[in-house]
């Protein structure tokens, strides 16, 4: 339980020991089993510790007590305390694989949670950039006339003239390969910082990224995007690399691989610094793949490309390019 948060492990050290024990046990199968990602291992543990403290104060003692009427009082009291909807569909959805995972482990003589009922998420429509604006975005990296004012020589936009040093060169081509491969690929961000310099197939123009659940993919990126991951290899990557770089394709500026963390304030700042919307990495994704889209791409092949397990993850990007020409036909059309 060192990876949940503070209150977590105090309701998790306050649970009877079978319910303790059956929580840890989720979390490795989570892990170790369904190889899911930390972050949705402590989603679903914070949900499903949550879970079983309330069964507690209803009088259960062991995951066996559990019943329908518990699941329900339980996601009950989410909704008066006024979770969203999408939190309440996720905690239903973590509720059924703990009860699912129980029943086969033995835990449970039924699979209680079968049944439960969770209100849908509403599906917001992602945020994306116009064409013309993605363009605007990965060609933002220029020439730094200094280092940024807080002094984050990971993270800001250029502009000026020859770099003063090196590392800010090596820093500013960095950046735009970034940007054009996560724009030129449509990956998640998490995938981009994960690649080796072995995933990048230059003669096919194709990167191999290991997605969620460890499915692997190949995907193809654009003339632009391989313009600007050879003058980074070339010219910059040579100039932050460290022993301790090992054969991380995009690195900090000490380095080490880049962190997702850093990579989502250097799409956020270069988009600050060109007078665009607020995006994000995940914007910039839905970007790419919405110009897919309406570029005339088979929904399949973005799915292939995008990494999704499921079409209707997919689907979505239809619906925005319905909206935006909704839009735009309000706006144009005389009898709209």
């Amino acid at each position: 339980m060192s990876r949940e948060s503070h209150s977590t492990r105090a309701i998790h050290e306050a649970l009877p020991a079978a319910m303790r024990e059956a929580v840890d046990d989720f979390a490795a199968h989570l892990a170790g089993v369904r190889n899911r990602s930390a972050h949705t291992v402590r989603a679903y543990v914070a949900d499903v510790v949550s879970l079983l403290d309330h069964a507690r104060r209803m009088g259960c003692a062991q995951p066996a007590d559990l019943d329908l009427t518990v699941l329900r009082s339980w996601l009950a009291k989410q909704r008066t305390t006024g979770a969203a909807r999408s939190s309440l569909a996720r905690r239903a959805a973590a509720a059924r694989t703990f009860s699912a995972w129980a029943h086969r482990s033995g835990l449970l003589p039924t699979d209680v949670a079968a049944a439960l009922a969770s209100p849908r998420a509403r599906r917001e429509l992602p945020t994306v950039l116009r064409a013309d604006q993605a363009a605007a975005l990965v060609e933002a990296p220029g020439t730094p006339e200094r280092t940024p004012p807080d002094g984050n020589a990971d993270a800001y936009p250029g502009g000026g003239d020859a770099p003063a040093e090196p590392t800010a060169e090596a820093v500013l081509l960095r950046d735009r390969a970034l940007l054009e491969l996560l724009y030129g690929t449509g990956v998640r961000i998490s995938e981009a910082c994960g690649l080796d310099t072995a995933d990048v197939d230059h003669g096919r123009r194709v990167v191999r990224v290991l997605g969620k659940g460890s499915r692997e993919r190949a995907v193809p990126y654009g003339i632009p995007a391989q313009r600007a991951l050879d003058e980074w290899l070339r010219r910059g990557r040579p100039v932050l690399a460290a022993p301790h770089s090992r054969d991380a394709l995009f690195l900090g500026a000490r380095g080490g691989r880049l962190n997702p963390t850093t990579a989502r304030r250097i799409v956020g700042t270069y988009a600050e610094a060109a007078g665009l919307p607020r995006i994000s990495p995940h914007g910039l994704r839905h970007s790419a793949a919405t110009h897919l889209v309406e570029g005339g791409a088979d929904l399949r092949a973005v799915q292939e490309l995008l990494g999704h397990s499921s079409l209707a993850s997919t689907q979505i990007y239809t619906h925005v390019s319905v909206e935006r020409l909704r839009a735009a036909y309000r706006q144009a059309h005389p009898r709209a």
